[in-house]
């Protein structure tokens, strides 16, 4: 008991310095003093329910109490007992911290403060990885395994950390994982009082102990997991969007086009955090000679799925070579100027995508691992990042009048840009009379578009603020109409989405605004400078965009002769200006939620689609997992009866001795015996024997090996069968059948050895409790004892393989032959 309590010690000490990692999340140390009093309480409970010799479910259930009572003392919702005890308002509680993590989640990037929600699931976090530390360690004395949920501790700020996570405190995390395994090795060895091998021979003086060999294999399974699991969790782990996958595309995210990737690019989740961070990076220094540029561009999401707007895989040829010319769609009200421009991406930004003015035509600086999407309108890479790259390119700005824009003519309904473009996962009935109503009496596609964007102003109550409000509707698209609170990833979405279910081809673009940051011709952009915007297909003049988010919210908002600022005090001048805007954190593109339908909740970029009231139900998934549970579980009962069918069937078919058919057909018919084969009878006897052996197995009644049939049915009848005489003979006929069959030369031929096999279970689970009945049906023991003897006598013969190919090896080993060498 005493080795016990140390081990639980050193387990829980051990899974907070496993935690030590989440310290490069947090801005401060609360969450450590909160996790150090949830551990405290989950081991304190785990060492009074091993003094008061509780089984293990019973440790187990008193730990999750402990941590419950923890987590009521820390997060309390005001309707506790005793400050401490638990009601139905504390799980409801819960239940709010856990979906504010999710939000704070996207609104925060690291360093994070303290807020309630993050304490609260990394508490939770910790505290559970504590319970099945306790339970590998000494529930189950499998230290080793309690590295796995210690792992999964450290691949938190892996997954989430922007650059490198700091070595110092997996060192520490590893420390403590160490001190847990010669913990118990120790334990173990002051149990057996000293080490041997397995096999019984001599340990050669240069052959590895194995506890040596045991812990340079634990290393390899701990650095191997180390490095590949980090790998599977989507996240961030080399830049701010460093999310391009390196296999080839086609364009829809899973194809085998040229010069494309597979994977999509988590653009929205890149721009979460951004706003909320203390700290201010710059991204991109950029030089151009025209005075007032629109924005830096990098990527666009334009496919609007369920889980909103997500981005479709580039594809395109060499960026170096002729790029698309914009000078055909010159016309009349278009007026297109070529600029230079240069930039340059500091090592704070790393990602595989390339920040440029919108209609590039020329590019000095870039080799041919850079591809340019001329759909996309974006620069990207399948081999390299943008970090630390200065590159010059020119390009083309087009401008419009609102005359040419309305001379443009819709899209043929089979256009393919329409098609896809105006898609929508499902039709919303608010948004659809929402657009009905803007639209009505528009005659042009851009003056439907016009009124969409003057639809997002202050004078129809909406507002920029860096985080949204959950609403009522179950869908988040008409949460953010009704709500009319948001950043720009809410506004440029919410715009996309109803120009699309107005019939206009629209997406999402990405990039920075021109900041305030400025020296002569060259722009400073920030982390703070992150921005999204609408941009609207035209027919003959292509991509034109609209920026719907309030200009007082956004540094460097540019606005437009096509697009004004609906909310400017004054009327904007035709032409295009740059408008003055407040900076600050409050002025900044908001964070962005994941474009992840997996991720997506209440809010975010991802504007559309389901929320958990109207996704599919779920019971269907339920009843799958409770039916594989129980498919799983019945396993062994299924097992057990097909054994026992082919037994019986064996032991019916063929155990008949004699049988008499008739000569003829007349009274007086000789009668003829037929005998059994001996060898079949004796088979037959063989499996009714090992039948009743498992039943009484089954049914907890000893079974002795080393007794012969005969001593074997005299006990059962003495001890079990004594008042029932037909299963006392029949006890005795198996018996008397597998004696003969093991040491006679004939076989007993004749007896029906089914009905007495029936006989004996029958009388055994009569004399049995309700308990050991449920077990022999649901859980035979002898199925699983069948199957606890098989994988030992198989880890026994690999174990013996693995001992002699090792002891062959080691007569070639270098240090070994030199030392014979010296010995002679």
């Amino acid at each position: 008991m005493i080795a016990s309590r140390n081990i639980g010690l050193v387990a829980a000490t051990a899974t907070l310095l496993a935690a030590a990692p989440l310290s490069a999340i947090f801005q401060s140390w609360t969450w450590l003093i909160q996790s150090v009093i949830a551990v405290a309480v989950v081991a304190g409970v785990a060492a009074l329910t091993r003094l008061a010799r509780a089984p293990l479910w019973g440790q187990v259930l008193g730990m999750l109490a402990g941590l419950l009572l923890a987590l009521t003392w820390l997060f309390p919702s005001g309707a506790e007992l005793l400050a401490v005890l638990p009601t139905p308002g504390t799980l409801a509680h819960f239940n709010d911290l856990l979906a504010g993590s999710m939000q704070d989640m996207r609104s925060y990037g690291v360093e994070v403060p303290d807020t309630d929600p993050l304490l609260f699931i990394t508490v939770l976090g910790v505290g559970g990885v504590a319970v099945l530390v306790d339970v590998l360690a000494v529930g189950l004395r499998r230290p080793a395994l309690a590295g796995l949920p210690m792992l999964a501790i450290y691949s938190v700020p892996v997954a989430v950390y922007v650059d490198s996570v700091p070595a110092v405190p997996f060192v520490v995390g590893a420390a403590g994982y160490l001190w847990l395994l010669v913990t118990d090795n120790v334990d173990r060895v002051r149990r057996f009082g000293r080490r041997f091998t397995g096999d019984g021979r001599d340990v050669d003086v240069w052959e590895a102990s194995p506890l040596a060999s045991a812990g340079r294999r634990l290393a390899a399974v701990g650095v191997a997991l180390a490095v590949l699991l980090p790998l599977a969790v989507p996240g961030m782990t080399g830049g701010l969007l460093d999310s391009l996958s390196r296999s080839s595309g086609n364009g829809n995210g899973n194809g085998t086009g040229s010069g494309g990737t597979s994977g999509r690019i988590d653009l929205f989740a890149s721009l979460a955090g951004q706003l909320n961070q203390s700290q201010v990076a710059d991204l991109v220094k950029v030089t151009t000679s025209e005075q007032s540029p629109f924005y830096l561009r990098y990527a666009v999401a334009d496919e609007l799925r369920p889980g909103g707007f997500q981005a479709r895989s580039p594809s395109g040829r060499p960026a170096n070579r002729d790029l698309p010319d914009p000078a055909e769609r010159a016309g009349r009200g278009v007026q297109q100027t070529t600029y230079r421009a240069t930039v340059e991406v500091t090592k704070s930004l790393s990602m595989s995508l390339m920040p440029v003015y919108a209609e590039p035509v020329r590019t000095e600086d870039l080799n041919g691992n850079w591809l340019y999407d001329p759909n996309q309108q974006v620069v990207f890479s399948n081999r390299e990042n943008s970090r630390g790259r200065k590159y010059s390119f020119d390009y083309v700005r087009s401008t419009y009048t609102p005359a040419a824009l309305r001379a443009a003519q819709p899209l043929p309904a089979d256009h393919p840009v329409r098609r896809q473009l105006t898609a929508t996962p499902e039709r919303v009935p608010e948004v659809d009379e929402l657009v009905k109503g803007l639209v009505q009496g528009k005659r042009t596609d851009y003056d439907r578009v016009l009124a969409i964007y003057q639809h997002f102003s202050a004078d129809n109550g909406f507002s920029y603020r860096l985080s949204t409000e959950s609403g009522s509707s179950g869908q988040d698209i008409v949460n953010f109409l009704t709500n009319k609170v948001g950043y720009c990833q809410q506004y440029a979405a919410g715009m996309a989405w109803l120009v699309r279910a107005a019939g206009i081809p629209a997406r999402v673009a990405f990039g920075f605004t021109n900041g305030s940051k400025r020296d002569g011709d060259t722009f400073t952009l920030t982390n703070l400078n992150l921005h999204a915007w609408t941009e609207v297909f035209f027919d003959g003049l292509g991509w034109v965009p609209f920026d719907a988010t309030p200009a007082s919210g956004v540094p460097g908002s540019t606005r437009s002769a096509w697009a004004p600022d609906t909310d400017a005090p004054d009327p904007t001048t035709p032409g295009t200006g740059v408008t003055d805007a407040p900076t600050g954190p409050e002025a900044s593109a908001g964070p962005a939620g994941p474009d992840n339908a997996d991720r997506d909740t209440d809010e975010g970029l991802a504007l559309g689609g389901t929320t958990p009231d109207e996704q599919p139900p779920t019971w269907p998934w339920w009843a799958a997992g409770v039916l594989a549970l129980l498919l799983l579980l019945a396993v062994p009962a299924l097992r057990r009866v097909a054994l026992r069918r082919r037994r019986g069937g064996r032991a019916a078919s063929a155990t008949v001795a004699a049988t008499t058919v008739a000569d003829g057909t007349e009274p007086g018919t000789r009668l003829v015996t037929v005998a059994a084969d001996a060898n079949r009878a004796r088979a037959d006897a063989h499996a009714a024997w090992a039948e009743l052996l498992d039943t009484l197995v089954d049914f907890r009644v000893p079974v002795d090996l080393t007794e012969t049939p005969r001593a074997t049915a005299d006990r059962l009848i003495r001890d079990t069968l004594s008042d029932d005489t037909a299963a006392v003979e029949s006890a005795r006929l198996l018996g008397k059948a597998e004696e003969r069959a093991r040491y006679a030369r004939d076989p007993l031929t004749g007896e029906r050895l089914l009905p007495a096999l029936r006989t004996v279970r029958g009388a055994l689970a009569a004399r049995a409790d309700r308990r050991t009945r449920i077990l022999a049906a649901v859980l035979p023991p002898s199925v699983l004892l069948r199957w606890r003897t098989g994988m030992a006598d198989t880890s026994g013969r690999m174990a013996a393989l693995t001992g002699r190919t090792r002891y062959r090896l080691l007569r070639w080993n270098p240090r070994r032959l030199l030392a014979d060498r010296a010995a002679r």
